[in-house]
């Protein structure tokens, strides 16, 4: 029979309903099948987004500026649905339902999207080299099967990252030491499978035919749910102690203005809040009052016995859920730019691409796509490197566990992502200047510059990832209400929809506003006759006013400080949380 000190500290249960047993559940064992299937998804993923441009331009017949606003508007969508699966799953269905439902939908709309590359009937034709334009039924078929996709992926997205990092018990040292690597190497399989997709599905998409490059990733997709279903008697599953943790960010706010006349008492222990026993006998963290958004307190304002209100008020704990999310809101407010800048990749730097010298050897040309392929490299290389090399020697300078404090994190990658910007901008001046010289005015005349021009822009924008996407990623994690973790997430993916909506919207009012009447468009159908140059260096002026603004918020963030509780004993102490400290270690 199993005693109290057999189950997990942090009141997780198994598949069954039972408290889970730490030797049969959870940490490595489990998170083994769970980034098996991120790599799969990526791969899935990124052998669409990767190549989608060059599909609708050379295949659905649309022109330039619509195929990256469609490109963009899809890409966000697939980033912006998390938010309203977070939702179902924080205040509903739990992570695991709800991500094994969403899967279903990701795989029908994977399996519409190969059918709709695969027959002929679902594509326009050609007739001695004159295309039709796809019919509406055609476009109305591929565009179904994307969206279902991206609604499949609402669901997915934030809920696995979270549900692998549920597998480890914060209550643990020995699993909360083990946790510390968790996001660094879910991060690293899903680089892995960006990397197979930029390499060989696009090189497959446009060699051997499109049904097959959208058909092997389908194929992995479904190969990846049944592993992850394998490992459902070894997973762990966090218990709701909420309905709907999430009501919190409204319910504060319409408290205090409730309260507004009231006055806060001087001391915040004053306020209304739970003895800690009522956290550690639940298995969870209680987070500490901070003087920041003060107007919010008065809604854990005690009501006067006097009065005879029956009113109970909000605890200190639920406002300090509520300040942390307004918090990370501004935070969030400031990665729109960089993700803007991280929208190129996909789009303007492909078309770009496509207009050089691609010929590797008399036989071989590179898709434009491949090289999207070197972003990810440069990650899978800096990764251990950062963890290895980077974070312990900042740990030995500043005595800080993570080397540096997340907010620092990004700020790194975000100037590093200015320089490739300014990097692109000069390669397109020279690509401009060699078209001059050239004389070259044809749409699909190749500039005689080599592809490996743009080869520095890709690398350090991917340098500046491992800063930026895993960092965003432990921050949003990190710093959210622990009942709000899944929704907390979608900080991340939907900045990074947030920011494919505001390029679509930037390319297409920059297109509409520099080729009003006889003005060359800064992004034509012709990018050798148009001014990409202009577009990129107004990125860049954006970029840098971006990073002061950062700077400002960042410098008056207060990060969030909760209770933890040491396993031998009921006593707790504070802590800035820290359970994202990188170390690559694969322990079991």
């Amino acid at each position: 029979m199993e005693t109290k000190e057999d189950y997990t500290q942090d009141s997780t249960i198994d598949f069954h309903g039972k408290p889970a047993i730490p030797s049969k559940t959870g940490k490595w064992k489990a998170c083994a099948f769970l980034v098996g299937y991120e790599a799969f998804e990526r791969m899935a993923f990124y052998g669409v987004a990767s190549n989608l441009v060059n599909y609708l331009t050379t295949q659905l017949h649309e022109d330039t500026v619509s195929s990256v606003r469609n490109v963009n508007t899809w890409s966000g969508s697939v980033w912006i649905t998390p938010i309203l699966g977070a939702y179902i799953a924080d205040s509903y269905l739990g992570r695991f339902w709800t991500f094994t439902l969403s899967s279903l939908i990701y795989v029908l709309g994977m399996t519409l999207l190969t059918v709709a590359v695969s027959l002929k009937s679902l594509k326009p034709t050609c007739t001695d080299g004159v295309c039709k334009k796809a019919s509406t039924s055609q476009i109305a078929f591929f565009y179904i099967a994307l969206y279902t996709m991206a609604i499949g992926a609402g669901g997915t997205k934030p809920n696995i990252s979270t549900f692998g990092a549920d597998q480890f018990d914060d209550f643990n040292p020995h699993e909360k030491e083990l946790k510390a690597s968790f996001f660094n190497w879910w991060m690293f399989t899903s680089f892995l499978g960006a990397l197979i997709a930029t390499l060989g599905l696009v090189y497959i998409q446009e060699n051997l035919g499109w049904g097959l490059g959208y058909g092997i990733p389908t194929a992995g997709l479904l190969l990846s749910l049944v592993i992850f279903y394998i490992g459902t008697p070894i997973y762990r599953h966090k218990v709701r102690t909420s309905n709907s943790p999430a009501r919190d960010i409204i319910r504060v706010p319409i408290a205090a203005f409730k309260n507004r006349k009231l006055r806060l008492p001087s001391n915040p222990s004053d306020l209304h809040e739970y003895e800690m026993e009522h956290y550690v006998s639940r298995g969870k963290r209680q987070v500490y009052h901070t003087p920041t958004l003060r107007f919010l307190d008065k809604a854990a304002i005690k009501e006067d016995p006097t009065t005879g209100s029956s009113r109970v008020p909000m605890t200190v704990n639920q406002v300090e859920g509520a300040k942390l999310i307004f918090g990370m809101l501004l935070i969030w407010l400031v990665t729109l730019i960089p993700s803007t800048i991280w929208a190129q990749i996909n789009t303007l730097f492909v078309k770009q691409g496509t207009t050089l010298d691609r010929n590797l050897g008399p036989d071989f040309k590179i898709p434009a796509a491949s090289l999207g392929s070197f972003v990810t490299l440069s990650m899978l290389l800096s990764v251990p490197m950062y963890d290895r090399f980077f974070v312990p020697f900042m740990r030995q300078k500043t005595g800080h566990p993570r080397g540096i404090t997340l907010l620092q994190r990004l700020g790194i990658g975000f100037s590093i992502q200015i320089i490739a910007i300014a990097i692109a901008y000069a390669v397109e001046v020279r690509r401009m200047h060699v078209i001059k010289e050239n004389h070259i005015l044809g749409p699909k005349d190749i500039v005689p510059m080599s592809i490996f021009w743009l080869l520095p822009q890709y690398v350090l924008i991917g340098i500046a990832d491992v800063f930026n996407a895993i960092g965003l990623l432990e921050f949003f994690y990190d710093q959210s209400p622990e009942d709000m973790q899944s929704l907390g997430t979608t900080f991340f993916t939907s900045g990074i929809g947030v920011g494919n909506f505001l390029n679509s919207f930037l390319v297409t009012m920059t297109d509409k506003i520099t080729g009003r009447g006889e003005r060359k468009s800064w992004i034509a159908d012709n990018l050798n006759d148009s001014h990409l140059d202009y577009y990129y260096g107004f990125l860049l002026i954006m970029s840098g006013i971006n990073l002061l603004v950062f700077l400002f918020v960042s410098s008056r963030y207060i990060y969030k400080k909760e209770s933890t509780r040491i396993k031998e004993a009921l006593c707790v102490q504070m802590e800035a949380n820290t359970t994202l400290d990188a170390s690559l270690g694969l322990q079991v």
